[in-house]
């Protein structure tokens, strides 16, 4: 045996490296959430779900607040709040953060949960790498293409920026450009889908309490480290209505969570015909850095 591990020792040995090599080449193609573990550690951050991750943009912060922010928002799957997601948020964030800025951007959908689901063990984000990373500043992260890159490694290579941006593209400061067709039609036939989508979701859902808990143990884990603000985003009118239909008093909800801690609450859902969206839910990225402008104007008029 001892004979056999010496003679395929250097096959081995070769194969590591390979990976060692084709790993190195990982970046904003490689998935959707690959960056957000392979970033040093911020002290301004944005929270959320795929509509923060799509419509918060960092850079646009940063032109109006003069500091960098990291958008460590995933999507309604893996980082809706809960404890998962406040145990990603303390290995994520700097511990040196004193003076940080914290936006935490909500919708119905991610604090709301199943009502089939009976135990933690059952929440989405149980499989989430939120749930099975460790390293958030490693890079290149093996340890999160070991654990969460199912496809072959020389996509990672095949696929790097250099050769192109991807349609979904994560930016190193966490924003995820999303680039698809915005003829009418196109957006047409993606929110009619949205549409379907989110009314059965509705059907199947309701807010649950166990996030709600999370949510403000999250902002109280944050107070101490900065200033916190809660900020909806809004959605087509389409999506809006089901949302209003559904969660009648979510946004009175959020705003009785902002008085009880206290911090501000900034409500842009009535505002939802001032955007562009790609499918009713998202927000086009032009609309984006509108929209992240007014988020700035908002948290500069209250600092």
């Amino acid at each position: 045996m001892k004979r056999f591990l010496l003679k395929i020792s250097p096959y081995l040995l070769g194969i590591i490296l390979l990976f060692a090599v084709l790993g190195a080449f990982a970046d904003g193609n490689t998935d959707d959430n690959y960056r957000h573990f392979a970033v040093p550690k911020p002290q301004n951050i944005i929270l959320g779900d795929s509509r923060g991750s799509q419509a918060v943009i960092p850079d646009v912060l940063k032109s109006k607040l003069s500091t960098e922010f990291d958008n460590f928002s995933l999507n309604v799957v893996e980082s809706p709040y809960g404890k998962v997601y406040l145990e990603a948020l303390k290995r994520k964030l700097d511990p040196e953060t004193k003076n940080g800025v914290f936006i935490l951007t909500v919708d119905p959908w991610n604090l709301s949960l199943n009502k089939n689901i009976k135990s933690k063990k059952e929440y989405p984000e149980e499989h989430s790498p939120l749930k099975n990373m460790h390293f958030y500043n490693w890079s290149p992260n093996y340890e999160y293409l070991l654990k969460n890159y199912s496809r072959s490694w020389f996509k990672i290579y095949l696929e790097r920026e250099e050769t192109g941006k991807s349609n979904t593209y994560l930016h190193k400061n966490g924003w995820l450009e999303v680039n698809v067709d915005m003829n009418k039609d196109s957006v047409a036939v993606r929110e009619k889908n949205k549409i379907e989508f989110y009314n059965k979701l509705a059907s199947k859902n309701n807010l649950s309490a166990a996030r709600i808990q999370a949510f403000e143990q999250i902002i109280n884990y944050l107070t101490p480290k900065g200033k916190v603000f809660i900020v909806r985003i809004p959605a087509s009118k389409s999506i809006t209505d089901i949302e209003n239909k559904k969660y009648p008093d979510f946004s009175k909800l959020m705003n009785e969570i902002a008085n009880k801690n206290p911090i501000k609450f900034f409500d842009f859902s009535a505002s939802y015909d001032k955007y562009l969206y790609t499918d009713g839910n998202h927000m086009y990225k032009e609309s984006g850095k509108v929209f992240s402008s007014q988020i700035a104007d908002s948290i500069r008029a209250n600092q």
